[in-house]
């Protein structure tokens, strides 16, 4: 695909700040890590991902407001446009040697995504999207969402809450009415790439409950834009602003969606 000046920017943006991680990820164990709380942590290389992010997005379109994990929220001059960044989604299969993470960065417009990228540097798959464009991976393979249509068939993912998060009840609960209908769920602790696994049909679908924004903001439009279905948990909120999300195709996105909701 040929995309966006915007687009491109993204692109190159994610592939240096790869760069970065994979050298700290093959250092792994000398990291210096700082306890955010149990079960989630963040590195200097986080940091360090998220501070190169910045330069080559913001020092590109400097008039973009600006969301991250870990440096926040900076409004800029052009109110109708920012970047929503995570610049280290996994970062507890990172610090554990587990190849399984993603830089993930989206671009709003009006309150809608526009473009989005979901860099691998682990596996080097750049899965990246424009509204209308389709979803793409690498140079040019375009992505579809699968073709499945039965839930005995459709593997699943999703995040099992850790430590102190409220909603692990409720996602045990889900787990046992899913898993008699499926043939499987996964959780790989990246909800970037369980979207952006969804989007490439290796995946059939996806939930998750208690995320951030810029955990779901780029892999929600390359569902989208695969063929896909993205919608909430609970009827009636937005799945970005609420941080709750099912995607799945389209065969199987209401029978899916009716176990998740205990329809």
């Amino acid at each position: 695909m040929q995309g966006s000046a915007n687009l491109n920017i993204m692109i190159k943006a994610a592939r240096r700040a790869g760069r970065s991680l994979i050298k700290d990820f093959r250092e792994v164990e000398n990291l210096q890590v700082t306890a955010k709380g149990a079960g989630d942590f963040v590195s200097r290389a986080d940091i360090a991902a998220e501070r190169v992010l910045k330069q080559d997005l913001l020092g590109a379109r400097p008039n973009y407001g600006w969301l991250a994990e870990e440096g926040g929220e900076t409004p800029g001059a052009d109110p109708t446009r920012r970047w929503i960044v995570d610049p280290l989604d996994g970062t507890t299969n990172f610090l554990h040697g587990l190849p399984h993470w993603a830089i993930s960065i989206a671009l709003e417009h009006k309150g809608q995504i526009v473009a989005a990228v979901v860099f691998d540097p682990a596996k080097d798959e750049m899965f990246y999207a424009e509204k209308g464009q389709g979803c793409w991976l690498n140079d040019s393979r375009r992505l579809r969402v699968s073709g499945r249509s039965r839930m005995t068939q459709a593997i699943f993912a999703t995040g099992v809450p850790f430590g102190a998060k409220r909603t692990l009840p409720a996602t045990l609960q889900d787990l046992a009415r899913l898993m008699p209908e499926c043939a499987g769920v996964r959780r790989w602790g990246a909800a970037s790439l369980d979207l952006a696994y969804v989007a490439a049909g290796r995946y059939d679908g996806y939930w998750e409950r208690e995320l951030q924004i810029w955990d779901l903001a780029a892999g929600s439009l390359l569902v989208t834009e695969a063929g896909g279905l993205v919608g909430p948990l609970r009827e009636n909120t937005d799945p970005l602003e609420h941080g709750e999300m099912i995607a799945a195709n389209g065969a199987l996105f209401d029978p899916f969606s009716a176990i998740i909701r205990n329809a």
